[in-house]
């Protein structure tokens, strides 16, 4: 079965909330930030996972990976890849990410991110209500990647 990742679009959204929604994250904020994810589709138009960008000026939050079983990790590397190319498209100075899974660090380490402490973050980060909520959580830590 062949998939493809490409750009959501505006006809994507009530697909793309589902499925988000089925994951347990919330879709808050996707109609305003459509083209700015990504989705990755089989040949029938299912979405198998996507990965989007908050974006907050120059900067972006990366948030809603959310893969089903059958995403393979060449798959993910491929949205990570693409993801790249839509955050320079957007022209976006850094990319960041928080996580409280310590299992996710080599992988997001690999792809070029860097631990940020919370003290470096910039102003632009808490206008978002995902980090402010994810301060809240936790072992929290950001990552940061500059492109």
């Amino acid at each position: 079965m062949e998939t493809i990742v490409r750009c959501a679009k505006t006809e994507d959204t009530n697909k793309l909330t589902t499925f988000l929604e089925n994951a347990s994250l919330s879709a808050e904020g996707i109609e305003q930030a459509i083209d700015y994810f990504l989705v990755l589709e089989d040949d029938k138009g299912n979405i198998n996972a996507t990965l989007g960008i908050e974006p907050l000026g120059e900067i972006g939050l990366l948030r809603s990976l959310v893969m089903t079983s059958k995403t393979s990790e060449k798959e993910l590397l491929m949205m990570f890849e693409q993801m790249l190319l839509l955050a320079r498209d957007k022209h976006l100075k850094s990319l960041y990410l928080a996580t409280n899974k310590s299992g996710t660090l080599p992988f997001f380490s690999m792809m070029g991110f860097v631990k940020e402490e919370k003290n470096l973050l910039p102003e632009e980060l808490f206008q978002s209500d995902h980090v402010k909520h994810i301060l809240t959580v936790d072992n929290s830590l950001f990552m940061k990647l500059t492109i």
